[in-house]
Parts: C-alpha cells; structure tokens; sequence
C-alpha cells in the first residue's frame, strides 16, 4: 500500500516540473508572450496554459465580464456567420496582439486584441451549403472553416482548411461538387502562401489507394496539428453519412505538398467508419515524435473476438485511441492501439469513442511508478478511459477479454469535450458530462504503484441538455499554486463558467457565471493578456477580461506556512503600493482562519508610490490547505483602473494528532447492465490523515442496512459486501498520507444495491455511502401520434410516419414519442444519434433540443418531439404533391440500431371552380403567363369584380362557352379563351391577390411593376401542357384569337427549307449558337444568318438560332404550337415560347451513278487481282455505326480553331449541370491560352480549359454534362493578354491534345455485293534443334528460307471506270479518295474542323495526318477525324461539286457533302521466329541454337498446334511440355521485338473473306502451312445492320497473327479466333487463370495467422483440401492460398502485417480429406502459384457484380451510365471505382479506358452489350494488373446484385 503526501508537500515540486512539462509540450510557454497559437494552448491539448495573466482576484471581481462583442462581416444569402473555429491569438514580430478567426462563410479575419477592430478581412471561397448534406444539420446554412487552425510563429503562417465548392461563381453546387481547400495564410496580410490553396480532392491514401479523399463527404472538425514543419489535419463525414471512413491527411508547411494521405480504414473491406472528427478537440503530440487521437464507429470489425496486443493494430483503426510514430518524411506509422472491449455493441448503437479528443496528461501532475506517461479520453457511452500512453492496451486483453488499461470510469451520461486538466495541487481532471454537472477526479497512486483517479467534486451547474458544452480548460497564474481555475463554454445556462480549480466540500466553488448570447458548441476560451476570446453561432467575437488596471499592486499571495489548528501564526506585513492617486475606503476580510490588524486611518489618500500597510495572522481551525482574500476598495481620480483591489492569504492547517478524513463520502454506480463488462465497474474514495501523527484504523464496518448499522466488521485489505468488493483498506495512514479505497460493482441480477461504510479511527470516525443500480439493457419503444391524436402509432422500420392531408398555407403539429419500456432497475435509455429535420422543408422538427443527442429516458418514462407539416402557400387547383423528411436516431437499446425515421405529408391546394365527382377540379393551375403581348392573350373578358376569386373565375369560363382556359387578372378581373398565351413567367409575377379573397393570387404586375400577368387556368380535360387545343375540343360558339395555321410558316430559302415547328429540349437548346436575337427579326434574316450551317431556327419572335446538330432532346410538335409572330414581318411565324421554326439544309441535286472500287495487290510467288462492284444504291441503304470515347467532338457548335503547342482548340464550352468539365484546376493572374496548355501539357493531361479569364482546368477525360455552345461566349480577356480569351463564368475555352484522340474501328458490312481480297505474305522459319532433343519428335524440323514481300492496295470510288472524274483530286502519299458522303444523321460525319478561304485538298490532307479520314466540304472546310459518325454514306459523286476556294480545279465537297479521303493501310511487318525451351532447374528459357540439356531428352508430348490473333502486338507465341516436364515455347515476332508474350490480346471479327494485314506462318515440322492476307484500304461503307462488336469489315483489324505447328501434320489449334462467313459474325476469347497442377503451387510453409488476416483476400470454408483451396484462389485470381484450422481457405497477394513464415503446428487434418493437413490453429499452410497469372474480368466487387462489357453511347458527351464521374490514370481499380460509387449512393458503376469509372442510377436503355463479349473491355487496370477496367469506347459495367 501507497500513501501520498497530501497539500503542500506535493506543490512544492511544481516550479521544477512546470519546467519540465513547459519544455516538453507547450508551445504557447516556448513563445513567452501571452500568446495562443494552437488549440488548447499546445500539442497536448490539456488546455491547461499558465502564461495569460489570469488572476483569480481579477476575474472573481465586479470589473471582470464582457469587454467588447466585435460582429463579422459575412452575410451569405442573409446569414449570420458561424465560428466554430477557435480563435487564435498572436503577436507577429515588433507588432501588437492580435486575434484571427475563420468562419463558417470561408470568411477570415485579423483583429485588434485590445479593440476589436478588424484590421484585415477576406473571404477565401463560397461556403458548402448545408442543404447539400441530405438533412445533416449539425452545422446551420453553410460549413467553411469548422476546424481550429495552427499559427507558425517562425514562419508568420497561418494553417487553416476550407470546405467549398470547385464551383466559385456561386453557381454550380451539390455534394458531388465540394472540395476541401489547406491554406497557409500571412499573419500580416491574409495573403495566400506560395503552393497554396491545396485541393485535397481525389486523393488516394497512402496506405491503402482502394480509398479517395472526397470534399463533398468528409468534413474537418478537429484542430490542426502542427510538427516541425508539417501541418496535419484530420477528417471524418457528416451526420455519420457516406463513406465516413477518417483521414490523417499531411501537408508539408513550406510547400504545400502533400505529404501523407491515411486511411483509417485501411483494409481491403468495403467497409466505413473510424472518423477523426473528436467534438472539434486537436490531434495531439508529445513533441517526440508521437501523434494520439481518438476514431469513431465503423462496421469493419476485423477483431471480432480475438484479442490482440496493442503493438500489432489492425489496418481498421475503429472506435480506436490511436498512436502513430511521425517518420522522417512526415508519413505516420500505426504503433499502438486500445479498442474497447464491448467495440461491437459501440457500433450498433452509434457510441463513438471518438466524441472527444485523447488528452495528454502533464508528466509534471500525472505521473506513477508503473505508467509514467498517461492520457484520457471519453466517449458516447459514458465511459471514461485513463490510458498507459506507452502501452494503449489493445482489445480484449485484460481479464476474461476485457480494457487492459489503467482505469475505466463510467459517467452518467456521453461525452462530447476533451477533459479539462490542472496538475497542481495534487492534480485534477475534469470531465463535462451533457445534462449533468462537470465530473471532478483527483489523482492518487495505490500500492501497486498504480495510477487512481477518484471522483470527489462536481459543479452545481449542469451542462446543456443537448450536445454543445466545450473542452475543459484551465489556468493558472504563472503556476502559482491557488490560482487554478476551470473555465467551461456551454450553449445553455450561463455560457462562460468560471470556477476555482481546487473543490472545497464535494463542490467546484464559481468564481464568475457569464451570458454570451449564441455561444458556438465543441468550444473553449482562446486566451490572451488577461483577456479570452469566445465564439458564436450569430456572427459575434467577444472579449471577456477586465476593463481596468488594479490602483494598488499588493504583492500577494501571502504564505503564512503550516501552522497547527487552533494556533496563532506570526504575523505579516502585508503591502499595498498605489499605481495611482487613490483614496482607500474600506479594507475587509470575512474567515475565521486569518485575521488582519493595524488597519490606517480610513480614508486614506494615497499618491502615486505611497504604500498602505497592514498585519495579517493565520489562525486554523481545520487541518490542510486553506486561502481566504482581503477586499481593499478604493475611490480612484484616474479613469481605467478598478475600484477594488483583492490580495490572497494562504497557509496548510496542521495537526499533531491524527485526524480523519474521507472523500468523497458517496459513491454511485448508475446504469451498470448486468454481464456487460465480465470484470465489473471501478471507483475509489480517499481516506486522508490531515494530522502529522500515525492515523489508526480501528475498524472497517460494511453495512447494507443504513447509516445507523448494524455494521459487520472485518480484516484484511478486500472487504465484500454483496456486489461490492473493497480493496486496498488500510489499517493505518502516517502523518498528512492518503490512501485510496478502491470498490468494484459487479452485480448478478437486477436491483438496486447499497454498502455502507464507517470507518473508525484513532483520528475520528467517518462514513461512505455506496448505491448502485443494476439491470438489463433499456427497450426502445417509438411512436407517432395519429392524425386525429386518439392514439399512437408504433414504429416499423422503412414505414413512414404519416401527417395525412394538409392543406397549403395551414400546419399539422403531431409528437413523436421515444419511451423505455424496461424494467425499473434496467438501464436509462440514452438517444446517441440524433438527427432531426430542423431545415425549412415543408416537414420539419419543432426544434433541434427535443429528442436530440446525448437525451436520456429512465425506465418507464417517455419523452416526445414536435413535428410540423406547414404547407407553403400555394394557387389553388394545384395537384397535391408529397412532402418527406427524415430524421435519422440510434438509441442505447442494441436491438433499436440506426434507423432513418421517415415521414410523409401529403401538400394540398384548395379547388375551386367546377368539380369533378371526386371534389377535385376542373380547371387545373397552369401558371404565371405575360399578357398584352402586345394583345390579350385571352380574348374574353368574362367580368371585373370585387369578389373576384380563381373558383368564380372558373366557373363563369365554363358557363360563358365552355372556354378551355380561365385567367384572372388586376385583383378583379376574369379573362376566357381557347388559346394558351405564349410566354409563362416565373410564379413571383403573379402578386395580387384576388379581390373577392387576399389569401388566393389573381395576376399581378411583376416584382418591379414589369408588366401585365394573368393566372391561368386550363380544363385539364382538354389541355395537358402540351401544343394548342385541337378545334375539335372547341365549342362551336367559341370566340378566339387567330390560330396559327400552315400558311403563316416561311417555306425557306434557296439553301433551306421549312422542317415544322420543333420543341426545345428539356435540358439545353436544340440549336447551340444564337447569331441574332433583335425586335426586327425575319425568317429570312435569320436563315442568311445561319447561311454557314446544317440548322436555323426563329423563337420566342425574335430570336435567331443556328448549330450543325439538332440537340436529340428536340422533338416535333404541332404546327400551332409556332404561334408567335415574327418581330420584323407579321405575316410570318417565328416559334414561340419553347417552340421553333425549324429550318434545315436542302440536299443538292445529283444523278445516281455507279461507283467501281478495284484494288490489286502483287506478291513475291504468286498475284491475285481483286475487284470489287459497289452499287450506288448503297447510298440509300448503308449506315455506319461508331463508336468514339471522344465525348467532346460530336458538334461544331462551338467553332474548333487552331492548334496551339501542340492542342487543338475546340471551341467553347458549358460547365455541366452540377459538376466540372475538366477536374484539376490552378489559378493565375497572368493566365493565358499557352501558358495553360503548357501546365495542363506538362502533367500530360489530354484536355487543357481557360474559364474566367484566370482560371486554368486540365483533365484527361470531359465530363458528362459538357456542352459547346456560341463562341461569342466566351468572351473574357485571359488575365495575361487581354488580346486573348479565356472562357467566361461557367464557360471554357478549351483545348485537346491532338495526340490523343480516342478512336475505334469502323465496322461496316455491305450486302449484296461480291468481294475477295486476296494477297500474300510468306515467311519461313529457320530453325534448328540440336541433337539432343529426342528422335522421338515426329518429324524433323525443316529449315527453309522464303523472302517476305507485301504491296499496298489502291482501293478508289470511280465513275463507270477506273478513271476519277475530272476535278476530282486522288490524293497523296498518305490518303486515298474514298468518294462523296453525305453528312451523318443528326450530327458531323467527322468531328474536327479546319476552315480556310484558301483551302485546297492538299491543305486538307496535311491537316489531317494524326487521323484516319480528311473531308472537304462546302469549299473551304476541312474535317477529319477517327470515325464517322452515324448515317454517313455514300452519295453520288457528282453531288461533291463545290469547287475548291483555294484551286477551282479541284472540288471540295458541297453543301452537306464530304469529297472523303481515308489513310492508307501500313505494310505488314517482318516476322521472325524463334524456339526456346525452359530449364527446369532455374526457371529460364535458352534458344535452341544453345546447347540442350540432356534432361529435356525425351518426346515432346502429343501434337501441340496453336494459333494465335493479337492487336498491336510485336509477338505471337505456344509452348509444350517435354514427357519429363522440360517446356519448350515457340513463335513468331517482329523484327523490332523479343519473343515475348503479349498480354494485350483481342479477338477479331471478321465479314465476307477474312484476312489480316500482318500474318505469318512459322512451321516446325516436316510440312508447312500457311495464310494470306491483304492490306488493303476499304471503302468505309456501313450497314444498318451492323455487327454489334467493335471490329472489322472486308479486311481483319488483326494486325498480327501467327501459327505455330510442333507436328507432323497441322492440327487446329486451340485458340483460334478466327472466323469467315459471308455475313458478320464474331468470335471472341476470354483470358482465364490456369487450373492448378502440381508444378504450379508450391508450398511455402506454415505462417501464423495475424489480425487483419493474414492473407486478406476472399475466403471460403467447408470439406476442405489443398488442392480445393488452390483452385478457389486461382479462379479468384489471387497467387497465395492458405489454409487455417482444417476447414478454412484464405486467399491474398502477399502476407499482412506482421505474419512470417515458419512457424510450426501446420498438422490439421483437412475437412476433405483427414490424410491431408489444412494448416492449424492459428497458423496457415500457405501455397504460392509460380507460374504466370492471367489478369480477369472481376465477377464481383462491393455490393455490385459483373453485368457485361457494354458499347459507350453514340453522340458526344453521352455515356451509359451517367450521374458522377472521376478519372485516375496511376490507381484505378474496379474496387477503387465500384467502392466510390456506393459512396454516392449509385447503384451502377462502369469503367472506361481503365482510368475513368461511370456511376449512374442506371444502365441506360440504349446501351448494347458489346458483340465482342469481354474482349473490347479488357484495358488493365492501372492500380492492378491482375484485372480489367473497360476498353477504349467500351465501359466494364457493375450493377447491385439482386
């Protein structure tokens, strides 16, 4: 047993170890100002900070409150800003303290400590809108700057994070968009440091790279950390929403690079959870290179009962206290853990560790033999953990699975706040318990050499009912001891509680209580001389301190010494100094303990520098420490200063005799659910001798009776009474000792428990009450009350709770009721996640404290929350519309879980007007329409009176003539008629009410008095919305407007002619550029306006509209629907609102005539000629289908321009909806075009984007949602050359490398018409096999040698001849003429575009050597490209009769039509072969003309014959298998290559004769086989019907195939892709792992089994072998099998953690086959495949599974599957793709190109699997080899599995 000296023997020791503490830790001490740089004032978050000058007698007097209350600047759409952030204080070299703050609106501020005066402010970026979170409102409005930032003094450097959008004209919005910003910030200035702001998007962790850091989920609560020169910031999510998975992100200071980016979860579980976010507390270090924090919930579970040692963490760090070493390069390394034992029940109730931060204790205060270094930290299940700093504890290592650490102590409630710390005195903590008073703990050390902690204290105050009470803090004055003091920020009561430190009788003693109106949650003061610093939620910074000087320095405190009770000290002369001219009033003190005498004469006038004296004596009447104030009052002739003066008296009462005493003197355990913690719960009480003789204990009696007894004595240190178990009792106690009792609570069944104590002694007798209350779990019961309040409702899960019908402009208010059904004894249920719907919807809490976080519910009791249904004011007649909110809870109860509670209203207008049977009406709600335009748009005026009302309005249409429509207008008056007005306007232009009743709206006048506007209503019998109401709907007496007919539409023009009227699409325009838009608008203006396009269109009167393509969204509507007059003639229509007058390119006249194509082709040994007869009725009939990954290329909307270094300019572009066009983005004030391609070229970026004149965007892919639109949009000056423009706001100017332009093959089939193709390419194979090789071989290699030779083939359109009309240019050395095309459907044959009023073919053909086809039209237009778009043909060639503008002798093309020209085919390669055989021995293979060993000396087994088809490769290869194992692998490559293997290998399709344009034949036998092929230029003709692979016509897209043959006699070979017919068909080839052989698996040995596994991949259990277990792992492509206990299977890529081979007890018998051993307990038998692994299409991944390889969608920026995208060139992976998807919530995912993944709600319908199978989608994937991630215009789609 332990005895500690007690009061002034322990103060002594602080000045040396306040040293110690301030060196190890204390930033804000190393600066020696009065500064706070950092959250809580250092690194170790104690929030205990000597250095502010905070003197109990100051802040205790009537002077000490508010100084100034400073109200910031933001003001976002009308919000007050928030400061969740704490602020910081700092006085930058030679300058004045001053205070920073950042605020919730991105705003940060620089202001004047003493003043408040802001001196500098900006705002950094738009705030991220609450609204965006899905009904999170923990944080109202907006969330900008939530976490506390880090001030580097050497540097002058503020650190701070912001969350926003990557949208910063305010525009574009939406979680998908949001982005996380690290600044680094001037102290001086608020300028932004070099390399900053650093956007933390699309991150991949450094540890685990399946995770991304994604802006618009996470959110950075806790403070951030500076060490060295590294900044650390932590992050979690919102609401526990998304993927909350935390992130310890790392930014090198002095560059902004990112050092470190750590996945809390860092596994290969599609799992979520272990959030950073601890109530806003800091990460903390000791400063030797130790980081501590503390993580939340998460449903990885990787430790499911199996205990495991701190010193080996999991890679899913959930519900965790966490210790990470720094390294050298700033990246962290996991070293030690501690997981509660009960972590699972935590999880499913929501009970985060993690709610506050781990505080690190002061070694000066908190020390003990056995855990020299401690740290505390509490959670939301109550529980407070002290830790062994040095050894965490792990999970489940204690006794019987429980804490391995120093102590557990439960609380009556959750925890949001660090505790508070003060290591004076004997050292104290302090934890702030919500809807409870703050928890006081003295530090002791038991026998053991133990750290105890004992409660002896709490507040008289309790915190806030809801979560909002802040970090415990405290102070003292230079480390004086008796100046301690607690300060306490809470959002109810009084917001700024200040207490003394030490308690005196069970009770922490208020020294100031403080109202600060709106004060901010998860706070605490920020300190500087002698003033703090708080925030609020309504935009305020206070000061609190004392606004005057003292007028009398006393020098206090004065120590009078130990003196024993009931005797007289010696007197002291206390003395007072004036700082002033002052007169003395009155001199007082109230205590019995200490007397003054020799007071002066009062009043007494005193001058600057005179003194008062006076004697004080100390006189105790108790033993210890005790301290009283003498009051001086002065009346002062100066302004500024006090007008009382407070000095401390202090001394420790001593006995001779032993004397008594407990603390605390009750004890309570509350709550305690019998079985939950197998080794009970832990408390303690003090007995103290406050005398200086030996304390002798003469009896400890336990009773469980009463205070009164009968008490049962007892000897020994343990003493049980019922469920109580004390020990460590002391039978004697020495002079000023203490020794600490401890009792654990273990109950065996419900009830509620109590002991009583009395402690008999020599020294007195005293008495401790213990009660305890013990039960079962509480029971959840939750309810809704009904409609008519006659009942309840009970909660089923994914039912909502109903409001029923509420009419617009009236609320229903019902409750919600949470009640705990359990028995008396059982467990208060405690609510531990709550999240109300307390936004502006139309559902909505009453208020965000009913039923809110941290609420708790005794046995039998209920509590309830109000919740409205308010349905906005509406019109009437409007249909009824559904309203939904949710509110999402989790409960103590572990059968409740998390749920989201819904709930359903259903909002209904008034109807009025004529009914229909089922009380709803006839005319329904259509809108705000513009009238007088310039006549009324409703021809009929029914009436003008003042009882007007919608319903009267109606009803008189009705009788009047049976009108369609009904308008009321002025207040008063009704309109009729049959013909919908033409322009609808926004509803808030409809502003009067109507006449007969102000609650209705009848017309109005516009916001600012605009115009004429009626209230419109139709007879939804007869008009839905749509076009004009057919005559047949009419009534005969009708009296209407004219109606729009045929004979008011313009036929056109020479160039076009009418198409009909056209509706606007829903989303976009169906015509991109807008020439004119002017009051005087023609048809014919507008059409010569449009001269130079595909499409013109006239709307709205006096619009003009041109483009090249007809938006797909735009659909024909009727004629009538054109109904509005052109501006400049009004015997002409011009479209109307929504609708146009379309008008399209006339096709020019030709006469059809018949085309030749004939090609020849000549080889060495042998011609064929080929001719082939092309009716020019394939025009008419043939189509192509083509398929472009280039999303950007599909429209000449937006005016593509020239190359500039080396991109192209493709016109301007529109922002999409919700989203970014490009994703990576940097800023100049000097941008200019170049200098942007330059950046966006450097990173190889395939698309570089100019928008708002200084931003700079790169990507490689764009985006879904990018649109071209007019050029003349584009119309902001670049930053850095006004001659230049660079975008505009939500446009880009862009730009894309021209290197990389996707394309794909076209595939195209033409019928009835014969073809052959034929040429020949021979090769031989020389070979020789030494004589080694056995005789046994069935025939000897031959070796021959034959000359390769190969020629182009000329393939040509022609007119009745092989002659080319005259004017017709043939092309050069690169292209061909191919012959005159039409355009395609709906869009351009060829994408890119080069005008020239100078243009010849020449020119045409050179611009477009990077493609695969050149076409001129209309004269001066150049247009290549890689394919040709949808429904372009084959016209007559004398329809390209436009002559060139450049040389008039040759034609380029037409209007409409392309003078086609197409590359001409490369010459096959030349093919080599080789034969290598392996050696066993080492795994190598040596050529043949090596020599042999003799142990490959035996027959080659059987007939081998392979043949093998590849795309793009340089090789082909087969091997074989000697009787004895020696391999041998043979093949043909091209002269450039090795004789390696391709792993890029595709199947080929083929139509009519198939052939290859690079094939050799290699022969190893005694005969020789061989193939043809032709390179041959195809005419690009195509089909309606076409293939659906993406392949080949009349000519293979094969560019190399081989055929090896080890035989006598060919055999055919296994895996053949090759396929002929006369129509299209395909053949394809999927790669699959090889099965297993005894060769293949080689056994590694016995490894131990580890947590996380120690193979990490699939598992499968159940009859288990060896070889079961190999050939799951191979088929789910993984290299390492093992196997575990007998039954189970493991797979993965390489061994976790800290497993190692050999080890032993790898002897269980398998499951399968008990003569077979399946590792052991604990221990893996562990197998490695050695031979090559072929990559494969993953079947499964998260939640989705494989549904196929689809083709991308035709037509730009489409895709198939459309919502959210990212791109990642260096980590992609099906997982990484899939997992972010889910994030999303999108229950589709799809990979593209292997570096760009899709994610939709769903597959879209015009999606077709590819024919090719898997074959087109085979890219590998750049974050693993081993699999797929979708082809080159082809997506690798995933879909939720059923």
């Amino acid at each position: 047993m332990a005895v500690l000296r007690s009061g002034r023997a322990q103060s002594r020791a602080w000045v040396f170890a306040l040293a110690i503490f301030s060196i190890l830790t204390s930033v804000a001490n190393a600066l020696g100002a009065t500064d706070t740089i950092t959250s809580g004032g250092d690194n170790s978050r104690s929030g205990y900070q000597t250095n502010h000058n905070m003197d109990p007698n100051v802040v205790g007097s009537d002077q000490f409150g508010i100084l100034w209350t400073k109200k910031l600047l933001g003001n976002y759409r009308g919000w007050n800003e928030q400061i969740f952030a704490q602020p910081l204080v700092y006085t930058p070299s030679g300058d004045k303290q001053y205070v920073y703050v950042a605020s919730q609106q991105n705003w940060v501020y620089k202001l004047d400590a003493k003043t408040g005066d802001i001196v500098a402010s900006r705002q950094l970026h738009v705030p991220f809108l609450v609204a965006d979170l899905d009904g999170c409102n923990d944080i109202s409005q907006t969330i900008g700057s939530t976490a506390t930032g880090v001030i580097d003094p050497a540097t002058n450097t503020w650190y701070l994070s912001t969350k926003t959008y990557a949208d910063q004209t305010d525009q574009i919005k939406g979680r998908a968009n949001g982005r996380y910003y690290v600044h680094a910030l001037d102290v001086n200035t608020l300028a932004e440091r070099a390399g900053y702001p650093v956007n933390l998007e699309n991150t991949f962790a450094r540890n685990q790279p399946i995770r991304m850091f994604q802006g618009g989920i996470h959110h950075q609560r806790p403070a951030l950390l500076q060490v060295g020169g590294n900044i650390y910031l932590g992050f979690a999510s919102h609401c526990v929403q998304y993927n909350f998975t935390g992130w310890i992100m790392g930014i090198q200071g002095s560059t902004g690079k990112i050092i470190e980016a750590f996945a809390t979860e860092g596994g290969t579980e599609d799992k979520k959870g272990a959030g950073v976010w601890m109530s806003g507390g800091g990460i903390a270090s000791d400063g030797a290179g130790s980081m501590y924090f503390a993580t939340g919930n998460g449903y990885a579970s990787q430790l499911h009962g199996i205990s495991v040692p701190g010193r080996q963490p999991p890679t899913s760090l959930e519900q965790a206290a966490v210790h990470m070493t720094i390294n050298g390069d700033g990246t962290l390394t996991p070293v030690d853990f501690f997981i509660p034992f009960e972590k699972e029940a935590l999880d499913g109730a929501d009970k985060d560790l993690g709610t506050s931060p781990l505080v690190l204790l002061p070694t000066s205060g908190f020390t003990s033999p056995n855990v020299p270094r401690m740290g505390i930290v509490t959670g939301k299940s109550g529980k407070t953990y002290f830790l062994n700093l040095d050894n965490l504890g792990g999970y489940q290592m204690g006794p019987n699975h429980g804490d391995a650490v120093p102590q557990v102590t439960l609380n009556q409630n959750s925890v949001f706040s660090g505790a508070g710390v003060y290591p004076l005195e004997g050292g104290y903590i302090y934890v702030n318990v919500v809807q409870f008073p703050t928890q006081v703990f003295k530090f002791s050390v038991n026998g053991a050499g133990n750290p105890v902690f004992t409660k002896v204290a709490e507040t008289t105050e309790s915190t806030a009912y809801v979560l909002g009470v802040g970090h415990g803090t405290t102070t003292s004055l230079n480390g004086q001891t008796g100046t301690g003091l607690l300060w306490v920020t809470d959002i109810q009561g009084y917001n700024l509680r200040i207490y003394k430190a030490v308690p005196q009788g069970g009770k922490l003693q208020s020294v100031k209580l403080l109202n600060v109106p709106g004060q901010i949650k998860f706070s605490r003061p920020s300190f500087g001389d002698g003033r703090a610093y708080l925030t609020t939620s309504v935009g305020n910074v206070v000061c609190v301190g004392s606004p005057v000087n003292p007028p009398l320095n006393c020098s206090g405190p004065y120590d009078f010494g130990d003196v024993a009770i009931n005797s007289t000290s010696t007197a002291r002369t206390i003395t007072c100094k004036a700082n002033i001219n002052t007169q003395v009033s009155s001199i007082s003190l109230d205590s019995k303990d200490f007397k003054i005498s020799g007071l002066p004469t009062l009043p007494l006038n005193l001058n600057t520098g005179q003194t008062v004296t006076f004697q004080g004596v100390f006189n105790p009447t108790t033993p210890g420490p005790l301290s009283e104030d003498v009051s001086l009052n002065t009346t002062n002739g100066v302004a500024q200063y006090a007008t009382n003066t407070r000095v401390a008296l202090k001394g420790v009462g001593t006995s001779v005799k032993p004397v008594l005493a407990v603390n605390p003197n009750t004890v309570s355990f509350g709550g305690v659910v019998i079985g939950e913690n197998p080794a009970g719960e832990d408390q303690s009480f003090f007995i103290t001798n406050q005398g200086s003789g030996l304390l002798t204990i003469t009896s400890f009696g336990l009773s469980t009776v009463g205070e009164s007894g009968p008490f049962t004595p007892g000897t020994g240190q343990t003493r049980v009474s019922g469920p109580f178990t004390f020990t460590n009792v002391p039978t004697t106690i020495p002079g000023n000792g203490q020794v600490t009792v401890g009792i654990n609570f273990k109950p065996t069944e419900n009830g509620n428990p109590r002991a009583f104590v009395k402690i008999e002694s020599d020294g007195g007798t005293k008495l401790v009450n213990v009660f305890g209350t013990a039960g079962g779990y509480p029971k959840a019961l939750l309810e809704f009350q009904k409609v008519d309040g006659t009942g309840w409702v009970p909660y089923t899960a994914g039912t909502p709770f109903n409001f029923g019908d509420v009419v617009e402009q009236e609320s229903r208010t019902l409750k919600m009721r949470l009640s705990n059904t359990a028995g008396p004894s059982d467990g208060v249920l405690d609510v531990t996640v709550s999240k109300p719907p307390t936004g502006a919807g139309v559902i909505s809490a009453a208020n965000g404290i009913d039923l809110g976080e941290g609420t708790t519910i005794a046995p039998g009791t209920s509590k309830t929350a109000n919740l409205v249904c308010s349905v906005p004011k509406s019109q009437v007649n409007v249909d009824a519309y559904p309203a939904a909110a949710q509110w999402t809870m989790n409960l103590g109860d572990p059968t409740f879980g998390k749920q989201d509670i819904k709930f359903a209203c259903n909002a209904v207008s008034e109807q009025q007007g004529p009914l229909r049977a089922n009380a709803s009406a006839v005319y329904k709600y259509v809108g705000c329409f513009k009238d007088n335009t310039p006549g009324r748009q409703l021809a009929i005026q029914a009436y003008s009176v003042a009882d007007n009302t919608n319903g009267k309005c109606q009803t008189a249409c009705k009788a009047r003539a049976n009108y369609i429509f009904a308008g009321t207008e002025y207040h008063s008056e009704c309109w009729c008629g049959n013909t919908v007005p033409t322009t609808r306007v926004d509803e808030s232009k409809c502003n009067f009410d109507c006449s007969g009743n102000d609650k209705w709206i009848c017309g109005g006048n516009g916001i600012v008095g605009d115009g004429s506007y009626i209230s419109l209503f139709a007879d939804s019998d007869r008009y839905n919305g749509g076009g004009p109401i057919s005559s047949s709907s009419i009534s005969s007496s009708t009296t209407s407007g004219p109606q729009p007919t045929a004979t008011g539409v313009n036929p056109g023009n020479d160039r076009f002619a009418s198409a009909g009227c056209y509706k606007e699409p829903v989303n976009g325009r169906a015509l991109p550029l807008q020439p004119l838009a002017v009051d005087d608008l023609t048809i014919g203006k507008c059409l010569t306006a449009c001269a130079a396009y595909s499409y013109a269109g006239a709307e709205y009167g006096r619009e003009c509209w041109c483009g090249n393509t007809l938006n797909s969204g735009s659909t024909v509507a009727p004629i009538g629907d054109c109904s509005m007059l052109c501006g400049g003639n009004q015997s002409e229509y011009c479209g109307a609102g929504g609708r146009l007058n379309l008008y399209t390119l006339k096709a020019a006249s030709s006469t059809a005539t018949s085309t030749t194509a004939s090609s020849s082709s000549t080889a060495t040994g042998s011609s064929t000629s080929v001719s082939t007869s092309v009716s020019s009725s394939i025009s008419s009939s043939v189509s192509s289908s083509v398929s472009s990954s280039v999303s950007s290329t599909t429209s000449s909307a937006a005016t593509a321009g020239p190359t500039v270094n080396g991109y192209k300019a493709l016109g301007c572009y529109k922002e999409p909806d919700g989203g970014r066009a490009l994703s990576v983005v940097t800023g100049s004030d000097t941008l200019t075009i170049e200098s942007c391609i330059a950046i966006c070229s450097a990173s190889t970026y395939t698309y570089a984007g100019m928008e708002y004149g200084r931003e700079c965007w790169c990507g490689n892919t764009l985006n879904v949602g990018a649109t071209p639109v007019a050029t003349t949009d584009c119309s902001m000056n670049c930053a850095g050359n006004p001659a230049q423009k660079c975008g505009n706001g939500n446009r880009l100017s862009l730009y894309q490398k021209d290197t990389t332009v996707s394309s794909s093959s076209v595939s195209s089939t033409v019928s009835s018409t014969s073809s052959s193709v034929s040429s020949s390419v021979s090769s031989s194979v020389t070979s020789s096999v030494t004589s080694s090789v056995s005789s046994s071989v069935s025939s000897s290699v031959s070796s021959s040698t034959t000359g390769v030779s190969t020629t182009s083939t000329t393939s040509s359109a022609t007119t009745s001849g092989s002659a080319l009309p005259s004017g017709v240019n043939p092309g050069n050395a690169e292209f061909d003429f191919t012959g005159c095309y039409t355009e395609a459907t709906g869009g351009r044959a060829l994408p890119f575009l080069f005008a020239s009023d100078t243009l010849t073919i020449a020119k045409c053909l050179t611009s477009c050597t990077g493609y695969k086809y050149a076409g001129a039209e209309y004269g001066r237009e150049c247009w290549c490209g890689d394919t040709l778009g949808t429904g372009s043909v084959l016209a007559p060639i004398t329809n390209c009769n436009m002559k060139c503008k450049g040389n008039t002798a040759e034609f380029c093309g037409a209007g409409n039509r392309l003078s086609l020209y197409t590359k001409k085919a490369p010459a096959p390669a030349a093919l080599r072969a080789f034969a290598e055989f392996r050696d066993d021995s080492n795994g190598t293979f040596f050529n043949s003309t090596a020599s042999v060993p003799t142990s490959t000396g035996t027959a080659l087994n059987s007939t081998i014959s392979s043949t093998a088809s590849a795309t793009n490769t340089s090789s082909t290869e087969t091997s074989a298998s000697t009787t004895d194992g020696a391999q041998l692998r043979v093949g043909a490559s091209s002269s450039s290559s090795a004789s390696s293997t391709s792993s890029n290998s595709t199947s080929s399709t083929s139509t009519s004769s198939s052939s290859s344009s690079d094939s050799a034949t290699s022969s190893l036998s005694s005969t020789s086989s061989s193939s043809s092929s032709s390179s041959s230029s195809a005419t690009p003709t195509s089909s309606s019907s076409t293939s659906s692979s993406s392949a080949e016509s009349s000519s293979s897209s094969s560019s190399s195939s081989a055929s090896s043959t080890i035989s006598s006699s060919s055999s055919s070979s296994s895996s053949s892709s090759s396929s002929s017919s006369s129509s299209s068909s395909t053949s394809s080839s999927t790669s699959s792992s090889a099965s297993p052989s005894s060769t293949a698996w080689k056994s590694l040995g016995c490894a131990n089994e580890t947590l996380p596994h120690a193979l990490n991949g699939p598992k499968t259990e159940d009859r288990m072998t060896p070889d079961k277990c190999q050939k799951y792992c191979l088929g789910k492509n993984f290299p390492l099998a093992g196997l575990l206990g007998g039954n189970d299977c493991y797979c993965g890529t390489g061994l976790q953690g800290y497993s190692r081979l050999g080890a032993s007890g790898c002897d269980a018998p398998c499951s399968g086959d008990k003569n077979l051993k399946c590792g052991g307990s604990k221990v893996l038998d562990v197998f490695n495949y050695t031979e090559t692994m072929q990559p494969q299409v993953v079947k499964t991944a998260g939640d989705l599974g494989f549904t196929g390889c689809y083709k991308e969608l035709s037509g730009g920026n489409k895709t198939a599957v459309a919502g959210f995208t990212f791109s990642n060139a260096t980590h992609m992976t099906v997982e990484t793709c899939v997992t972010k998807c889910q994030d999303f919530d999108y229950p589709v995912a799809g990979l593209r190109d292997a570096s760009s993944c899709f994610c939709g709600k769903e597959l879209d319908a015009a999606a077709k699997k590819n024919g090719n199978g898997e074959a087109n989608c085979k890219k590998l994937c750049p974050g693993n080899g081993r699999e797929f991630c979708g082809g080159e215009a082809n997506l690798l789609v995933y879909t939720k599995k059923p």
